[in-house]
């Protein structure tokens, strides 16, 4: 087993990297890598070569051959990132607009068919978020964030769902509740990865 942990913020100080890293401490640096998004300046603007690639005219931009690439190399996909605006940040959505496209992560057979291609990678989740589980309920977001993404690009590209873990007031000035919260993710997260992991903090 390999795992590729893609991270999508700006500040390598924040809560989010310090998550992948700790995440891949847990698993084992043998196996596992971090793709920094930001600081390896994925573009994740969606262009008129994107979209003519989408009707089908051109060939994937090499950026986005590179990310399927690594992505072909792995069985198990860690998606790290922080809660901005209820979603995923626009750096993480243009990765999946660019990357995850028709031909590669999915296809459709000569009835129209939807025939999902990512079947061999099980996807992971570990977001922070700057608000409180229950603000998260209440405003309907944990339903939300299923449908959006583990349904609608998981699902819909064949890939298997492992563990998901949210770090709640992640901003919070309590820091050893912010830690513990942490730890617990990264547990959660390194078990669905490793089943039987014995990793404790």
């Amino acid at each position: 087993m390999s795992t590729l942990i893609i991270t999508a913020h700006p500040d390598t100080e924040s809560l989010t990297d310090h998550a992948a890293t700790r995440l891949r401490d847990a698993l084992g640096h043998e196996t596992t890598t971090i793709g920094h998004l930001a600081q390896e300046g994925f573009d994740p603007r969606f262009t008129l070569k994107d979209r003519r690639l989408y009707l089908g005219r051109g060939a994937p931009a090499a950026d986005v051959v590179a990310e399927q690439d690594r992505l072909d190399h792995v069985s198990d996909l860690v998606l790290v990132f922080p809660i901005y605006w209820w979603s995923m940040p626009a750096l993480l959505k243009g990765w999946f607009d660019r990357v995850f496209i028709a031909g590669w992560a999915f296809d459709f057979d000569t009835a129209g068919r939807l025939v999902p291609k990512l079947g061999r990678l099980t996807v992971h989740v570990l977001a922070t978020a700057g608000t409180a589980a229950g603000s998260f309920e209440r405003h309907g977001y944990t339903q939300a964030f299923a449908t959006q993404v583990e349904t609608g690009i998981f699902d819909f590209c064949g890939m298997r769902r492992g563990g998901t873990a949210f770090v709640y007031d992640s901003e919070s000035t309590d820091t050893e509740s912010v830690t513990a919260a942490l730890d617990a993710a990264v547990s959660r997260i390194a078990g669905a990865v490793s089943p039987g992991s014995a990793y404790t903090e």
